[in-house]
């Protein structure tokens, strides 16, 4: 079943690069207590994400935060070495968080996961955006496809805090 609004989050698990490694952090430690803009993108570096969907995010975070946001991240089901690779690679580290989900765990959780088996890449996450506070969603906005990035890019979420 699809996480909808006023759906608390599920327990999971994300690997994010740190200063000392790879660390695995809960949903918990990343949303409890806090108001959090989380997107979701097939995959890094992909055409959609890379140039449409992450840029957005990047371009438009000191307004999102100015709205009282305490993090912007984005999760994919690529591993951490990748995430951390794609964040240095488009000078998003430090700005953005990104959130390895790589065995597809937590979109499966929230009923957002994307067979990509067709096209070689697995199981994804389908492409969305959301806000959560306190570990609750309190918006959603799920793309149809995994190449459109409207609906779940930063001026469209920006129009909801």
């Amino acid at each position: 079943m699809t996480i909808k609004v006023g759906d608390k989050l599920p327990q999971a698990t994300f690997r994010l690069m740190t200063a000392d490694g790879p660390a695995a952090k809960t949903t918990d430690d990343l949303f409890k207590g806090k108001k959090i803009v989380l997107f979701a993108v097939p995959g890094a570096f992909t055409p959609t994400c890379h140039k449409n969907h992450l840029p957005g995010y990047l371009e438009k975070a000191a307004e999102i935060k100015a709205k009282g946001v305490d993090a912007i991240m984005v999760t994919s089901t690529n591993d951490v070495f990748v995430m951390d690779a794609w964040a240095k690679a488009t000078g998003a580290a430090g700005v953005i968080e990104f959130l390895s989900d790589g065995n597809a765990d937590f979109a499966k959780e929230i009923g957002l996961s994307l067979d990509g088996s067709g096209f070689g890449l697995g199981t994804r996450s389908q492409r969305y955006s959301m806000i959560v506070e306190d570990g609750v969603v309190s918006s959603l906005n799920i793309e149809e496809g995994p190449g459109k990035a409207e609906i779940s890019g930063a001026t469209a979420l920006l129009e909801k805090l």
